[in-house]
Parts: structure tokens; C-alpha cells; sequence
């Protein structure tokens, strides 16, 4: 077990207070975060872990969160800060100011892990760009950031957002209304994004002229997408001839990104996915460029990434028990 000592001088208590958060909910946030358990006694802290390096971090977080307590901190800032303090490379600074810079409404929008910052490049470097990673890494969101960033910039002239509508468990027959409106369920993670990225009010003036199209896979057949940024979320869940029918959409001026988890294939079990077999087809012809994500690239809540590492290790010893049962 590990011990470290911290105290802030002089006392301030205002600052000691927005710290620590209402009934010490930051406090709580640290310790589950660096797996430390942590003890106040006014401006003192003791840090107990079982690793150097864990009691390490929780000190450099209580002291980075203490220098932005001249107001109260929101949990949102703490679980984000404590994302980027674990992600930390040797030279953050460089980095951030090398990547691209989106033009949203959200003035503060980069990369916030390297490979994301290189997702982000790969997207303008490209025309075709996969994304494939677990949830919470950003895929999604960063490439509805480019899509709004090239409209804003006059490069394309529309933006095509596609998923496919895979029953994940539940029917569609049972969901009320038309085609249209039993799958915009599964579309509502891209009209949030949008709404975060643009306005609410912008987004809906855009959906009305046609220069924003939020559509099912099934009706991209037949179509070509000229002067178009495309974007097919979750696409692990296309089959192969899917895929082939959404990538010879693309045409003259155009850019697409694929995105989707290859660890969350809804398809029924004889069906193959389409993401899986274009990471084979395609993975060497120039001009596209595949983009893997892994826990590390999380930006959620701190547990979602050991909950993605702890599937990771599960799925890992999977073979090794069928290996004995053998």
C-alpha cells in the first residue's frame, strides 16, 4: 500500500469546498477513477493506493482540479479532466495546437487522445475514412464535427448521416407510425450530435431545405451522393453486399466515413458483417484510410473504459476455457 500526503496553503476554503464538491461527490470521483480511496481533514488530503503510480495520479488530479476551484466544478469537467490527465502524453500541448480545428458551435471541439487527433486528420486527408473502436471513443460524434465542419466551410454541399435499422433484440413491427418513423429511433444519436454541434433551430432549417438528410441504409440504394458528405454509423451492422451498395454511392466531390464497433454485431449469426470483411477487402487501396480506436480513446464517463477493458479480458480467456474443456 502506497501513502501520500497533500495540503493546500494558505487555506482557502470557498476553493477547498468547490474541490470537493457537494457531499464530496468530485472527491468520489478521483478515488473511483485512480482506484485510491482518499481522506480529508480540512486542507489536508492523504492519498492510500496500491500502486505509486495510481496515488501519483490522484495527487496531480486534486491538484489540477484545485487550480480551476475558484468556482464550482461540474461533474462533467472532473470526469472529463480526469479522462485527459490519464491520457496524457508527453507533449499534450503540441499536440492539441497540430490538430485540425473544427469550425461548430462548440468552440472547444479537438481530439483529446492522439488517436483521435489522427481521426480527425485522417478524415480531411481522405476520402473515405473508417472509424472502427469501442463505444465512447469518439467515432460518431468527431465525424458528425467534420461533416458540420465541411458545410461550414463550403466544401461539400449537404450532409447524407445513414444508419442501418438492425433490430437489436426488440421488433419493429411493434413501434408505432411509418417506416420513416419506426427507425428514426435508431437514428436519434445522430440528430444529438447535430443538435450539440449546430442548434436545434439551425439543424431543423437545414433538415427542411435538404442540405441535412438523415436517412435508413435501405434508401441510399439506387442513389449517388455528388458534392455529399457521407456518414454510415454503426456499419458493423451491414452485411457485405450493404457495404458495397453504400460505398459505390459516393461520387464527384464527395467524402464518406464509416464508423462502428465490430464487438456489438447485431446481425443474426449466419450473417456476415460488412465492416468485418471490408477491413480485408479494402485495407490497401489508397485513399482510404482504416482508423482503429481502442479503450484508451474513451472520452465517457472513467468506468466506461474499464468496462470495455474488462469485456476485452473476458472475450481473451474465452479460448483459453474452451481450450480446457477440450
Amino acid at each position: 500500500m502506497h501513502t501520500e500526503n497533500l495540503h493546500f496553503t494558505p487555506i482557502d476554503n470557498p476553493r477547498l469546498n468547490h474541490l470537493c464538491g457537494a457531499l464530496d461527490e468530485n472527491i468520489r470521483q478521483i478515488e473511483t477513477a485512480c482506484e485510491v480511496s482518499i481522506a480529508r481533514r480540512g486542507h489536508e488530503f492523504r492519498v492510500n493506493g496500491s500502486t505509486s503510480k495510481s496515488v501519483s495520479l490522484a495527487l496531480e488530479a486534486l491538484d489540477h482540479f484545485y487550480q480551476l476551484a475558484s468556482k464550482p466544478i461540474d461533474l462533467d469537467t472532473i470526469q472529463l479532466g480526469l479522462l485527459e490527465l490519464s491520457k496524457k502524453t508527453s507533449n499534450p500541448q503540441t499536440q492539441m495546437e497540430n490538430g485540425p480545428v473544427l469550425r461548430t458551435r462548440r468552440n472547444d471541439l479537438r481530439g483529446r487522445t492522439p488517436r483521435q487527433v489522427s481521426y480527425l486528420q485522417a478524415i480531411q486527408d481522405h476520402d473515405i475514412t473508417f472509424g472502427i473502436g469501442p463505444a465512447g471513443t469518439g467515432k460518431t460524434y468527431l465525424a458528425v464535427a467534420s461533416a458540420v465542419d465541411a458545410l461550414e466551410r463550403d466544401l461539400v454541399k449537404r450532409l447524407v448521416l445513414v444508419r442501418p435499422a438492425v433490430e437489436a433484440g426488440e421488433k419493429l413491427g411493434f413501434l408505432p407510425g411509418d417506416l420513416a418513423q419506426k427507425v428514426d429511433p435508431y437514428l436519434r444519436p445522430i440528430y444529438d450530435a447535430l443538435y450539440d454541434l449546430m442548434g436545434f433551430d439551425k439543424v431543423a432549417r437545414l433538415l427542411e431545405r435538404g442540405s441535412i438528410e438523415i436517412a435508413p441504409l435501405a434508401f441510399m440504394r439506387g442513389r449517388t451522393l455528388n458534392h455529399a458528405f457521407a456518414i454510415l454509423d454503426e456499419a458493423q451492422n451491414t452485411t457485405p453486399e450493404q457495404m458495397k451498395m453504400f460505398l459505390t454511392r459516393i461520387g464527384f466531390g464527395s467524402k464518406a466515413v464509416i464508423t462502428g464497433d465490430v464487438t456489438q454485431i447485431d446481425l443474426a449469426r449466419h450473417q456476415k458483417s460488412g465492416l468485418v470483411e471490408a477491413q480485408v477487402v479494402l485495407t490497401d487501396i489508397r485513399g482510404i484510410a482504416m482508423h482503429y480506436f481502442n479503450s484508451e480513446d474513451v472520452v465517457r464517463h472513467p468506468l466506461v473504459q474499464k468496462i470495455v477493458d474488462a469485456y476485452d479480458q473476458h472475450q481473451a480467456r474465452k479460448p483459453e476455457a474452451n481450450a480446457h474443456a477440450n
